[in-house]
Protein backbone atom coordinates (compact mmCIF):
# COMPACT_ATOMS: atom_id res chain seq x y z
CA UNK A 1 0.00 0.00 0.00
CA UNK A 2 1.12 3.27 -1.04
CA UNK A 3 1.15 5.98 1.67
CA UNK A 4 2.82 9.93 2.13
CA UNK A 5 4.67 9.00 4.87
CA UNK A 6 4.16 12.76 6.55
CA UNK A 7 5.71 12.30 9.95
CA UNK A 8 8.49 10.39 8.66
CA UNK A 9 9.42 13.05 6.25
CA UNK A 10 9.51 15.85 9.22
CA UNK A 11 11.85 12.94 10.87
CA UNK A 12 14.13 12.71 8.73
CA UNK A 13 14.60 16.49 7.18
CA UNK A 14 15.05 17.64 10.79
CA UNK A 15 17.68 14.96 11.12
CA UNK A 16 19.27 16.44 7.73
CA UNK A 17 18.68 19.68 9.29
CA UNK A 18 16.64 20.47 6.01
CA UNK A 19 13.37 23.18 6.61
CA UNK A 20 10.27 21.59 4.58
CA UNK A 21 7.18 23.78 5.24
CA UNK A 22 8.58 26.72 3.22
CA UNK A 23 8.57 23.87 0.40
CA UNK A 24 5.04 23.29 1.12
CA UNK A 25 4.27 27.34 1.53
CA UNK A 26 6.12 27.54 -1.95
CA UNK A 27 3.89 24.90 -3.80
CA UNK A 28 0.92 26.54 -2.38
CA UNK A 29 1.93 30.01 -3.84
CA UNK A 30 2.82 28.83 -7.17
CA UNK A 31 -1.11 27.81 -7.24
CA UNK A 32 -2.22 31.16 -6.00
CA UNK A 33 -1.99 33.44 -8.93
CA UNK A 34 -4.44 32.42 -11.44
CA UNK A 35 -2.87 32.05 -14.95
CA UNK A 36 0.34 33.42 -13.76
CA UNK A 37 2.31 31.32 -12.13
CA UNK A 38 5.27 32.74 -10.37
CA UNK A 39 8.76 31.51 -11.63
CA UNK A 40 10.55 32.43 -8.59
CA UNK A 41 9.03 33.13 -4.65
CA UNK A 42 11.10 33.91 -1.31
CA UNK A 43 9.25 32.11 1.34
CA UNK A 44 9.64 34.07 4.71
CA UNK A 45 8.43 31.24 7.93
CA UNK A 46 8.10 32.55 11.28
CA UNK A 47 8.05 29.79 13.34
CA UNK A 48 8.45 29.14 16.94
CA UNK A 49 11.99 28.85 17.21
CA UNK A 50 13.26 30.42 14.36
CA UNK A 51 12.94 32.65 11.22
CA UNK A 52 13.56 30.95 7.53
CA UNK A 53 14.08 33.11 4.58
CA UNK A 54 14.38 30.86 1.67
CA UNK A 55 14.46 31.59 -2.07
CA UNK A 56 13.14 29.23 -4.42
CA UNK A 57 12.79 29.10 -8.39
CA UNK A 58 10.55 26.63 -9.90
CA UNK A 59 9.03 24.71 -6.35
CA UNK A 60 13.47 24.57 -5.53
CA UNK A 61 14.86 26.30 -3.11
CA UNK A 62 18.56 27.75 -3.53
CA UNK A 63 20.19 26.41 -0.21
CA UNK A 64 23.14 28.91 -0.56
CA UNK A 65 20.93 31.48 -0.32
CA UNK A 66 18.77 30.30 2.47
CA UNK A 67 18.79 32.21 5.81
CA UNK A 68 18.06 31.45 9.56
CA UNK A 69 17.27 34.19 11.85
CA UNK A 70 17.32 32.88 15.36
CA UNK A 71 14.38 34.71 16.42
CA UNK A 72 10.78 33.24 16.47
CA UNK A 73 7.44 33.25 18.36
CA UNK A 74 9.19 31.80 21.37
CA UNK A 75 11.53 34.02 21.87
CA UNK A 76 9.47 36.74 22.42
CA UNK A 77 6.91 35.27 23.83
CA UNK A 78 9.43 34.97 26.54
CA UNK A 79 10.54 38.84 25.88
CA UNK A 80 7.07 39.56 27.12
CA UNK A 81 7.24 37.38 30.19
CA UNK A 82 10.20 39.12 31.24
CA UNK A 83 9.12 42.50 31.20
CA UNK A 84 5.64 42.05 32.39
CA UNK A 85 7.27 40.30 35.40
CA UNK A 86 10.00 43.22 35.88
CA UNK A 87 7.04 45.68 35.67
CA UNK A 88 4.26 44.61 36.85
CA UNK A 89 3.38 40.78 37.73
CA UNK A 90 5.20 37.82 37.93
CA UNK A 91 4.29 35.61 34.80
CA UNK A 92 7.26 33.79 34.23
CA UNK A 93 6.19 30.43 34.94
CA UNK A 94 2.42 31.76 32.78
CA UNK A 95 4.19 30.69 29.11
CA UNK A 96 0.64 29.68 27.75
CA UNK A 97 -1.14 32.69 29.34
CA UNK A 98 1.64 35.33 28.05
CA UNK A 99 1.73 33.62 24.64
CA UNK A 100 -2.21 35.02 24.19
CA UNK A 101 -1.51 37.67 25.54
CA UNK A 102 0.93 38.67 23.10
CA UNK A 103 -1.04 37.41 20.12
CA UNK A 104 -4.22 39.31 20.87
CA UNK A 105 -2.47 42.43 22.26
CA UNK A 106 0.64 43.23 19.78
CA UNK A 107 1.19 44.38 16.33
CA UNK A 108 3.66 45.41 14.43
CA UNK A 109 4.37 49.56 14.24
CA UNK A 110 4.70 51.64 10.84
CA UNK A 111 5.90 54.45 12.70
CA UNK A 112 8.25 53.62 15.86
CA UNK A 113 9.44 56.69 17.13
CA UNK A 114 6.07 58.30 16.69
CA UNK A 115 4.39 55.41 18.82
CA UNK A 116 7.07 55.33 21.50
CA UNK A 117 6.18 59.09 21.25
CA UNK A 118 2.73 58.39 21.85
CA UNK A 119 2.82 55.89 25.15
CA UNK A 120 4.28 58.70 27.00
CA UNK A 121 1.28 60.42 27.19
CA UNK A 122 -1.56 60.22 29.38
CA UNK A 123 -5.15 60.14 29.38
CA UNK A 124 -6.88 60.22 25.82
CA UNK A 125 -3.61 61.19 23.92
CA UNK A 126 -2.46 57.91 24.53
CA UNK A 127 -4.42 55.79 22.14
CA UNK A 128 -1.99 52.56 22.73
CA UNK A 129 -1.94 52.23 26.20
CA UNK A 130 -5.03 49.52 27.19
CA UNK A 131 -4.96 46.51 29.73
CA UNK A 132 -5.14 43.15 28.96
CA UNK A 133 -7.79 40.78 31.41
CA UNK A 134 -5.99 37.97 32.61
CA UNK A 135 -7.91 34.49 31.95
CA UNK A 136 -8.57 32.72 35.96
CA UNK A 137 -9.95 29.55 33.82
CA UNK A 138 -13.23 29.98 35.78
CA UNK A 139 -15.20 33.45 35.30
CA UNK A 140 -12.86 33.32 32.22
CA UNK A 141 -11.42 30.57 29.97
CA UNK A 142 -9.08 33.21 27.65
CA UNK A 143 -8.11 36.53 28.33
CA UNK A 144 -8.91 39.89 25.97
CA UNK A 145 -7.22 43.37 25.92
CA UNK A 146 -9.22 46.43 26.49
CA UNK A 147 -8.09 49.42 24.92
CA UNK A 148 -8.16 52.94 27.42
CA UNK A 149 -9.29 55.14 24.37
CA UNK A 150 -12.14 53.13 23.70
CA UNK A 151 -15.46 55.14 23.63
CA UNK A 152 -17.53 52.07 25.52
CA UNK A 153 -15.57 50.44 27.96
CA UNK A 154 -16.78 46.10 28.82
CA UNK A 155 -17.51 45.93 32.24
CA UNK A 156 -14.74 43.97 34.39
CA UNK A 157 -15.14 41.59 36.77
CA UNK A 158 -13.22 42.97 39.99
CA UNK A 159 -12.10 39.84 40.55
CA UNK A 160 -10.31 39.27 37.70
CA UNK A 161 -6.08 40.26 37.06
CA UNK A 162 -5.20 42.54 34.27
CA UNK A 163 -1.93 43.58 33.04
CA UNK A 164 -1.16 47.57 31.53
CA UNK A 165 0.34 46.97 28.36
CA UNK A 166 1.91 50.27 26.69
CA UNK A 167 4.97 50.32 23.90
CA UNK A 168 4.93 46.27 25.02
CA UNK A 169 2.37 45.95 22.50
CA UNK A 170 4.85 47.08 19.60
CA UNK A 171 8.35 46.64 21.32
CA UNK A 172 7.96 42.89 21.20
CA UNK A 173 7.19 42.25 17.33
CA UNK A 174 9.84 44.67 16.81
CA UNK A 175 12.32 41.99 17.61
CA UNK A 176 11.85 40.18 14.21
CA UNK A 177 13.29 43.74 12.63
CA UNK A 178 15.79 44.53 15.29
CA UNK A 179 16.90 41.18 16.97
CA UNK A 180 19.87 43.56 18.45
CA UNK A 181 17.85 44.45 20.98
CA UNK A 182 18.06 41.56 23.19
CA UNK A 183 21.37 40.88 22.30
CA UNK A 184 20.95 38.85 19.51
CA UNK A 185 24.19 39.67 16.78
CA UNK A 186 22.03 39.23 13.57
CA UNK A 187 19.98 40.95 11.23
CA UNK A 188 16.37 41.90 10.69
CA UNK A 189 13.57 39.82 8.60
CA UNK A 190 14.10 42.77 5.92
CA UNK A 191 17.90 43.17 5.80
CA UNK A 192 17.86 38.93 5.47
CA UNK A 193 15.29 39.27 2.80
CA UNK A 194 17.78 41.61 0.69
CA UNK A 195 20.65 39.74 1.61
CA UNK A 196 18.81 36.21 0.82
CA UNK A 197 18.10 38.01 -2.57
CA UNK A 198 21.47 39.02 -3.45
CA UNK A 199 22.76 35.99 -2.94
CA UNK A 200 20.51 34.65 -6.01
CA UNK A 201 21.65 35.34 -10.11
CA UNK A 202 21.26 39.04 -10.48
CA UNK A 203 18.62 38.34 -13.31
CA UNK A 204 16.05 36.73 -10.94
CA UNK A 205 16.38 39.55 -8.32
CA UNK A 206 12.91 41.14 -9.97
CA UNK A 207 10.74 38.49 -9.66
CA UNK A 208 12.09 37.69 -6.20
CA UNK A 209 11.27 41.07 -4.82
CA UNK A 210 7.74 40.82 -6.91
CA UNK A 211 7.07 37.40 -4.97
CA UNK A 212 7.54 37.53 -1.08
CA UNK A 213 5.25 35.55 0.90
CA UNK A 214 5.37 36.25 4.68
CA UNK A 215 3.89 32.76 6.64
CA UNK A 216 3.80 31.60 10.21
CA UNK A 217 2.29 32.40 13.49
CA UNK A 218 4.55 35.80 13.63
CA UNK A 219 2.49 37.19 10.27
CA UNK A 220 -0.66 37.67 12.09
CA UNK A 221 0.87 40.28 13.52
CA UNK A 222 -1.43 43.47 12.46
CA UNK A 223 0.70 45.71 10.47
CA UNK A 224 3.55 43.05 9.53
CA UNK A 225 2.76 43.00 5.25
CA UNK A 226 2.94 47.05 5.30
CA UNK A 227 6.11 47.50 7.93
CA UNK A 228 8.09 44.53 5.47
CA UNK A 229 6.41 46.19 2.34
CA UNK A 230 7.66 49.53 3.68
CA UNK A 231 11.17 48.58 4.43
CA UNK A 232 11.91 46.26 1.82
CA UNK A 233 11.25 49.10 -0.02
CA UNK A 234 13.74 51.35 1.10
CA UNK A 235 16.72 48.26 0.89
CA UNK A 236 15.84 47.43 -2.67
CA UNK A 237 16.77 49.04 -5.76
CA UNK A 238 14.77 51.43 -7.50
CA UNK A 239 14.39 49.88 -10.72
CA UNK A 240 12.72 46.93 -8.66
CA UNK A 241 8.65 46.44 -8.13
CA UNK A 242 8.37 45.21 -4.55
CA UNK A 243 5.26 42.85 -3.25
CA UNK A 244 5.22 41.25 0.09
CA UNK A 245 1.95 38.85 0.39
CA UNK A 246 0.59 37.57 3.57
CA UNK A 247 -1.90 34.89 3.32
CA UNK A 248 -5.87 35.07 5.27
CA UNK A 249 -4.59 32.22 7.46
CA UNK A 250 -0.61 32.76 7.86
CA UNK A 251 -0.95 29.91 10.65
CA UNK A 252 -1.80 27.81 8.64
CA UNK A 253 -1.16 28.00 5.35
CA UNK A 254 1.63 25.63 5.47
CA UNK A 255 -0.24 23.16 6.72
CA UNK A 256 -3.14 23.48 3.90
CA UNK A 257 -0.43 24.09 1.55
CA UNK A 258 0.94 20.17 2.20
CA UNK A 259 -3.03 18.65 2.39
CA UNK A 260 -3.20 20.51 -0.83
CA UNK A 261 0.29 18.94 -2.09
CA UNK A 262 -1.13 15.66 -1.00
CA UNK A 263 -4.22 15.46 -3.48
CA UNK A 264 -1.88 16.50 -6.35
CA UNK A 265 -1.60 13.77 -7.93
CA UNK A 266 1.39 15.32 -10.95
CA UNK A 267 3.37 16.71 -7.96
CA UNK A 268 2.70 14.47 -5.09
CA UNK A 269 5.36 11.66 -6.22
CA UNK A 270 8.20 14.08 -5.10
CA UNK A 271 7.39 14.04 -1.64
CA UNK A 272 5.92 10.82 -1.52
CA UNK A 273 7.24 7.48 -0.13
CA UNK A 274 6.13 4.52 -0.09
CA UNK A 275 6.05 1.60 2.90
CA UNK A 276 7.85 -0.78 0.87
CA UNK A 277 11.08 2.12 -0.03
CA UNK A 278 10.81 2.88 3.50
CA UNK A 279 10.72 -0.87 5.22
CA UNK A 280 13.78 -1.44 2.82
CA UNK A 281 16.01 1.70 2.82
CA UNK A 282 14.86 3.66 6.15
CA UNK A 283 14.79 7.25 6.64
CA UNK A 284 17.66 7.43 4.40
CA UNK A 285 15.50 7.30 1.57
CA UNK A 286 13.41 10.54 2.45
CA UNK A 287 16.54 12.67 2.97
CA UNK A 288 17.99 11.42 -0.27
CA UNK A 289 14.62 12.11 -2.29
CA UNK A 290 13.55 15.02 -0.50
CA UNK A 291 16.86 16.93 -0.86
CA UNK A 292 17.17 16.47 -4.25
CA UNK A 293 13.17 16.70 -5.00
CA UNK A 294 13.62 20.53 -3.10
CA UNK A 295 16.86 22.03 -3.03
CA UNK A 296 19.30 23.18 -5.87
Amino acid sequence: MHVVAAVVLSLSLSLSCLVIGPVYSAYEYSRCPPGDTPLCSLVVDMGHSFTHILPFIQGKVISSATIRIDVGGKVMTNYLKEITSYRQLNVMDETYVVNQMKEDSCFVSGNLLKDMDTTKHRGKANTIIGDYILPDFNLLERGHFVSRSAEQKPDIDDQLQSVVLNNERFTVPELLFHPSDIGIDQMGICEGIVHAISLTPIALHPHFYRNILLTGGSATFPGMRERAQQEIRMLAPTEYSVSVTVPNEPSTFCWKAAAALSRDSEHAGRFTVTREEYEEHGHGVCHQKFRHESSL
